[in-house]
């Protein structure tokens, strides 16, 4: 919640990607009660989940779940629409590397121009993890999935600057995870 307060406007709009339960969803949508919060999952039991989280919340501030599969191109639902921020948290490790391809390509098409990405979620820097449980994870994604696995930050970064998108800051967070806050990169 802290570092959300930091880098979202007082009021606006986000697009939360990977919504998985509802529940970020409804915790968010009431900490900011003037910020707009659009849950969004590809997954079907996901959305009714989120769906009966939101009912109830009962929050205005807090739209229906759309589906989203950011692999898509242009988001269905959302194309029309731009946001202040997109928040995915926990999503781009449980997801094949198109994901996070299609992550960035989308939030670059989403965002404003002063808009934020936000990313929480285990990392790794240099090609090594920050702590022994995060490379157990990482093995555990595998074993369920080879396209799966905690991400470096450095090829994050690289995806994300094909989409136009820079790192503003990186952020240590609680068991061993990282905030990253990418900009659309106005330089010329």
């Amino acid at each position: 919640r802290k570092v959300l307060g930091e880098v979202l406007a007082e009021q606006g709009q986000v697009l939360e990607v990977g919504s998985g339960s509802g529940e970020h969803a409804v915790f968010f949508a009431a900490a900011f009660p003037a910020i707009v919060w659009q849950p969004t999952d590809a997954d079907l039991e996901c959305l009714a989940s989120i769906a009966a989280w939101t009912a109830e919340a009962g929050l205005a501030n807090l739209c229906p779940p759309l589906r989203l599969d950011v692999r898509a191109s242009p988001w269905p639902g959302v194309a029309e629409r731009s946001f202040d921020a997109v928040v995915s948290i926990n999503m781009i490790h449980i997801a094949p590397w198109e994901a996070c391809r299609g992550l960035m390509a989308g939030a670059a098409r989403a965002l404003r121009s002063d808009g934020v990405l936000l990313l929480y979620g285990p990392f790794m820097i240099d090609g090594r993890h920050t702590a022994p449980s995060n490379a157990a994870f990482d093995a555990s994604l595998k074993a369920m999935d080879p396209r799966f696995g905690v991400r470096d930050v450095a090829a994050v970064l690289k995806e994300a600057a094909l989409s136009g998108l820079a790192l503003k800051t990186q952020i240590r967070m609680p068991a061993n995870n990282l905030a990253l806050v990418l900009r659309p990169d106005l330089a010329p």
